[in-house]
């Protein structure tokens, strides 16, 4: 299908994180593949500068080998585990062999000067240099080497299993690792690939297998590992004893005494490491950088069938949660409702059938919502005094505080207390008191987000000043300022990309308006189809799978992801809001 909207989201990412690759032309058995329309695909889109090292032999029905432009030998394809046999080159293919071998040579000149030398004295290239030259071009991510095949029905696998090892990076040519000080954020430590560095490792995946309980997956950057080990869990700052090392090979578990440096193994029994999680030697501790998890966009309400089933699902979920970092669940008290929330309709989907069929969980899910946000627009300030007085011992607190929109930047507290006008044992929990009002949102239930929040002044009773009076009187203050510093509400914005045939570009355009979609862009994706990039709000994208199908006859396809939170139009929040008051009073009735 050559290069798809999912395509460039994964190279996206990859260029960002400077990550070397090979590319895999695969499907090359089915109707339409066009190798060399692919390979063009690549340079123009993403900008990849694809250098093919492999050429197909026919296409198709009629794909039948792989010629190695860099060793010049021709392979049969055959369905099996070995999937290659010998075969001498077609005639009519020797010519187009010769045209690909020299625009290979000619590219890799470009960056390997013995090759640049042999092919100006038109002297044939040793088939050693080559291989070194495509490895090191594809290391500093010069060139993006191309081959071929058939995934499905293992042709071209085995191949493509050797070019990893040839061409692909090994952690030592990665090199040295850099994380932060725990002390001092700005001060970095490096460790290199070596079995003799102090241990580093960072826990990336977890999986809940039903035959040996959670798996940790960990990627070692330096040192070793071994069973029985104490190790430092430097995000939580809990120490972590090692129990079994297992390496994992499809679905063969081999239990290791050792992991080193370059290792990806999973471990048995780890209480608090989570994916993102930093492990290393409690005697030089460091923080690798962590993975960043978006906020979930989407909710849906999950009901269990009995009492018995509440158990059962508070299980699973505490098992999901552990296992995706980007999946939520929350227990909302004035609704009694659990709440489930990620990052798409299908993400959600995937998890309910999860719930269900993994866990055996009998329960209703209701129409997934929106997860909304809230904020401000205005600087306002709060000046507030909590005075209760009972029998006994009364409540007293009193704040000055100036809150301050912070847009896209989260929350921040700034403490500019002098004199001890609060006691210091107070300031948490001033901050704890806002913390807790945000988290249930003012206009609707939605977490307020993006305010800084300066606290200036305030005053307290020997006696009757306390965590709680604090705690009360900070989270009135900063309501009344909230709803003066002209509040808003924020939606998850999503950016789409849209492939579509020219038949129906129109159409698909006019139905993204209609959704409060910005169209951004058309560019021409490949002969007789568009690709169509847009911004659109994630509540107006509820069906469009369905909706694209039925425009396009099915010949349209889609990715979406999330792009940032942004106001609500006038009319549109007026709805929310109304919405939400109209099920906070069907409730309490």
């Amino acid at each position: 299908s050559g290069v798809e909207p999912q395509s460039e989201t994964v190279w996206n990412q990859a260029e960002r994180y400077k990550v070397p690759r090979i590319a895999f032309v695969n499907k090359m058995d089915r109707i339409g593949a066009d190798f060399s329309e692919v390979v063009s695909q690549m340079d123009k889109y993403l900008d990849a500068n694809p250098v093919p090292i492999q050429l197909p032999i026919g296409s198709e029905e009629d794909f039948v080998g792989i010629i190695d432009l860099i060793s010049g030998k021709t392979s049969r394809l055959i369905e099996g585990i070995e999937g290659t046999e010998p075969m001498d080159m077609p005639e009519d293919y020797k010519e187009k062999y010769e045209e690909a071998r020299n625009f290979m040579i000619e590219k890799l000149a470009d960056y390997n000067e013995e090759i640049m030398e042999l092919f100006l004295d038109e002297k044939e290239v040793p088939e050693d240099l080559l291989m070194k030259a495509v490895r090191e071009s594809c290391l500093t991510t010069n060139i993006t080497p191309v081959l071929c095949g058939s995934a499905y029905k293992n042709k071209g696998v085995t191949l493509l299993l050797d070019a990893v090892l040839n061409y692909l990076p090994s952690p030592i040519d990665i090199g040295a690792m850099t994380g932060t000080d725990l002390d001092d954020p700005e001060k970095t430590h490096s460790r290199k690939p070596s079995a003799s560095e102090p241990f580093a490792a960072l826990a990336f995946k977890l999986i809940n297998d039903p035959f040996v309980g959670q798996q940790t997956f960990i990627r070692i950057y330096s040192g070793e590992l071994r069973s029985g080990d104490k190790t430092l869990n430097t995000t939580t700052g809990k120490p972590e004893r090692i129990g079994r090392i297992l390496q994992v090979q499809a679905k063969d578990r081999i239990d290791v005494e050792v992991g080193r440096a370059g290792d990806i193994v999973a471990l048995i029994g780890m209480k608090d490491t989570k994916t993102g999680h930093t492990l290393c030697d409690p005697k030089q501790p460091l923080h690798l950088e962590t993975i960043f998890v978006p906020p979930p966009v989407i909710e849906m309400k999950i009901i269990p069938a009995t009492k018995k089933e509440n158990e059962k699902l508070g299980f699973a979920l505490n098992k999901l949660m552990n296992e995706d970092p980007s999946f939520t669940a929350r227990f909302d008290e004035e609704t009694e409702e659990t709440i489930i929330a990620g990052m798409g309709e299908l993400h959600l989907e995937i998890i309910v059938d999860r719930i269900k069929e993994e866990f055996n969980v009998i329960a209703e899910v209701g129409e997934p919502a929106v997860s909304y946000r809230e904020t401000i627009n205005l600087e306002q300030d709060a000046n507030y005094k909590h005075q209760k007085q009972t029998g006994g011992k009364g409540q007293y607190a009193h704040t000055v505080f100036r809150i301050e929109p912070n847009h896209g930047k989260g929350f921040e507290f700034v403490n500019k207390i002098k004199g001890g006008a609060i006691p210091q044992e107070f300031i948490p929990s001033v901050e704890k008191g806002i913390i807790a009002t945000m988290e249930k949102g003012i206009l609707t239930n939605f977490p307020v987000v993006d305010i800084k929040v300066t606290l200036v002044d305030g005053s307290f009773h020997a006696v009757d000043s306390s965590d709680m009076a604090f705690r009360i009187c900070a989270s009135i203050g900063f309501k009344e300022a909230y709803m003066k510093a002209k509040p808003s509400i924020l939606e998850p914005q999503m950016k789409i990309e849209v492939n579509t045939p020219d038949d129906y570009i129109g159409d698909v355009v006019g139905d993204l308006n209609r959704r409060r979609g910005k169209v951004e862009g058309m560019r021409r994706h490949r002969k007789g189809s568009q690709k169509v990039d847009c911004y659109a709000p994630l509540v107006e994208m509820f069906g469009y799978a369905t909706d694209l199908r039925s425009l396009s006859s099915g010949r349209a396809n889609y990715s979406m992801e999330f792009d940032q939170y942004v106001p609500l139009n006038k009319e549109v929040q007026t709805r929310v809001i109304k919405e939400f008051e109209e099920k906070r009073a069907a409730r309490n009735k």
